[in-house]
């Protein structure tokens, strides 16, 4: 039988990290759902700071992790002489990310990384959105046919 995982990024963090306090141990987490729903496949859907990283749509699905960790590298080392501390420390930050997401990938994760985009709000602010929802919704639909058994039903 065929079992898939999707996991969305911003839920696991903002439903357990952030509001809960919970600190998940992502490699524990493959292996419980491995061994306790005999999961074959983990889908990971998150947001990625690209800081000026080219990434076209067109020519890939996700954005490549280890191209996109190894351009901030660069950046930080043949900019962050003329950068602010502020901006040095974001990008550091979001590097930080990139290598996360890099280890999830060698633990076994499908990793879907979409860019964060920025959106002007009416109040003046910015709000920064990755829309990973239509993502995973596409993959739940064109991986439907590749499941063994009877859809779940309600009762």
């Amino acid at each position: 039988m065929k079992t898939y995982a999707f996991i969305d990024a911003s839920n696991l963090f903002y439903g357990g990290e952030k509001n809960l306090g919970w600190k998940i141990d992502y490699q524990k987490l493959l292996y419980y759902l491995k061994e306790k729903y005999e999961v074959s496949r983990i889908f990971y859907f998150g947001d990625i700071e690209l800081h000026g990283f080219k990434f076209d749509y067109l020519k890939e699905e996700t954005v490549p992790v280890e191209k996109a960790k190894s351009y901030l590298s660069t950046l930080i080392k043949e900019r962050g002489g003329k950068l602010t501390e502020a901006m040095l420390l974001l990008i550091n930050r979001h590097l930080q990310r990139a290598r996360f997401y890099s280890k999830l990938q060698e633990f076994g994760y499908d990793l879907h990384l979409k860019p964060v985009k920025l959106y002007e709000q009416e109040d003046g602010t910015t709000k920064r959105k990755a829309n990973c929802d239509v993502d995973m919704t596409f993959h739940l639909m064109k991986e439907k046919d590749n499941r063994s058994g009877p859809w779940p039903t309600s009762r």
